[in-house]
C-alpha cells in the first residue's frame, strides 16, 4: 500500500470537521445498524463462519445468482489481492489513472505490468489480465458499457477485472452482477463499505463466473471476514438504511460544487460522472493546499500527486453536504489569496 490514501487526519492536530478525502459519503443514519452490532456483541467470542457462508448466500439472492458466483471478502481489497495472488505472473494491463492498489497487489504477486491510458488495439497480445475501475477512481468517468461489452467479447482470452466499488453512485448504466457473470472472463468488484459507509468494518465481495471464483476462493485465508462484518452485511441488507440520499439530488449537489470551483479561478476541475471529482491547480502543490485546509480549516482533501500519470498539482474531493461545500470553496478562495 502505497503513502498517502485519503482519511489520513491521523497527521493533523487540528480536529477534522469535513472529510473530503475518502470516497465515502459519511451523512448516513447508521444508528439502526449500530443498535443491531450491540446486541450482538456475543458474537466477538466465538469463531464466524470459515467463509462467509450466509452472506454469500443473501447476496447470490440480492443479484439472482448462484451462490458459487458470489465471494465475499474483507473489503474490496482483500478482493483485488485475492485476484491477483490467483493469477500470479500473468502479463497485466491496467488502465491509468486509477487505484495504486491494483498494481501494488499484481507486484507483490509477479505480475508483468502494462500502464494504459485507453482500451484500443494497441493493446498487446500478450496481455492476458485487465483490471480497470468503473465509476474511476480518481477521475469520476464511467466507460461506456456498450463498447466494454462488445471489446470484452472480442478478447475473450483475457480477464478483465472490473471494480465498481462506487457503482452506486452513478446514474450512467454499468453491468450487472448477472450480466457480469454471462461472461467467463470478467470478475466484478462490489464495496459494501462505501455503499453503507462502513469502511471501518471492511465488506466488499466478488461477482462472476462460479468458474473463476472456484479458484479465488482456494486462496482465501479461513475466517477472512469477521463476525461482526458478516452481521452488519446480513443486517445491511434485510434493512438498508433508513431516509438514504437521492441520487440525483446528491449528483445535482456535486455539479453546484464543480461550478463553484471553477468560478475560483485557478482550479481545472474534471468532468465527473459520480460523487467524487478530480482537480488540478493551474498553480503551487495539491500537498501545500491539503496541509493548509487541515490545518487552518479543520477541512480534509486528498491529495492525489501520487495516482500515476497525475503531477503535484492534483487533488480529489468527494461531495459532501451543501454547507460543507461551501465551506471548502470559500477555504480554498482564501488559500488562493495567500
Amino acid at each position: 500500500m502505497i503513502e498517502g490514501h485519503g482519511d489520513d487526519s491521523y497527521k493533523y492536530r487540528l480536529p477534522i470537521t469535513s472529510n473530503f478525502s475518502s470516497n465515502v459519503y459519511n451523512k448516513v443514519d447508521l444508528a439502526g445498524l449500530h443498535c443491531h452490532l450491540s446486541h450482538r456483541m456475543a458474537a466477538i467470542s466465538s469463531y464466524p463462519e470459515p467463509e462467509p457462508y450466509s452472506l454469500e448466500r443473501c447476496l447470490a439472492e440480492r443479484h439472482r445468482l448462484p451462490e458459487a458466483s458470489v465471494c465475499v471478502t474483507n473489503g474490496a481489497t482483500e478482493a483485488i489481492y485475492l485476484i491477483a495472488q490467483t493469477f500470479r505472473g500473468t502479463n497485466t494491463a491496467i488502465w491509468m489513472p486509477t487505484f495504486s492498489e491494483y498494481a501494488d497487489a499484481c507486484r507483490m504477486h509477479g505480475h508483468r505490468l502494462t500502464s494504459v491510458y485507453a482500451l484500443d488495439d494497441t493493446l498487446s497480445e500478450e496481455v492476458r489480465m485487465v483490471w480497470l475501475c468503473n465509476p474511476n477512481n480518481p477521475t469520476g468517468e464511467v466507460r461506456d458499457k456498450e463498447y466494454l461489452k462488445e471489446y470484452i467479447k472480442a478478447h475473450s482470452e483475457v480477464c478483465f477485472v472490473i471494480d465498481q466499488s462506487y457503482e452506486y453512485f452513478t446514474l450512467q448504466p454499468l453491468f450487472s452482477a448477472v450480466e457480469a457473470a454471462e461472461f467467463p472472463n470478467v470478475l466484478l468488484l462490489h464495496s459494501m463499505t462505501k455503499r453503507y459507509a462502513i469502511p471501518g468494518l471492511r465488506l466488499g465481495y466478488i461477482t462472476g463466473d462460479s468458474g473463476l471464483l472456484y479458484r479465488i476462493r482456494t486462496n482465501r485465508m479461513p475466517w477472512s471476514v469477521n463476525g461482526l462484518a458478516i452481521e452488519a452485511g446480513m443486517y445491511l441488507l434485510s434493512q438498508g438504511i433508513p431516509g438514504a440520499i437521492s441520487m440525483e439530488e446528491y449528483l445535482k449537489e456535486c455539479t453546484r460544487l464543480r461550478h463553484k470551483l471553477e468560478s475560483l479561478g485557478g482550479l481545472e476541475v474534471w468532468p465527473t460522472d459520480t460523487h467524487f471529482m478530480l482537480v488540478r491547480l493551474r498553480f503551487g502543490k495539491a500537498s501545500a493546499l491539503k496541509d493548509y485546509l487541515a490545518n487552518e480549516h479543520g477541512i480534509l482533501i486528498r491529495d492525489a500527486s501520487n495516482f500515476e500519470g497525475l503531477s503535484e498539482g492534483f487533488f480529489r474531493i468527494a461531495t459532501q453536504t451543501p454547507e460543507e461545500n461551501d465551506r471548502l470553496v470559500e477555504a480554498i478562495g482564501k488559500w488562493f489569496q495567500i
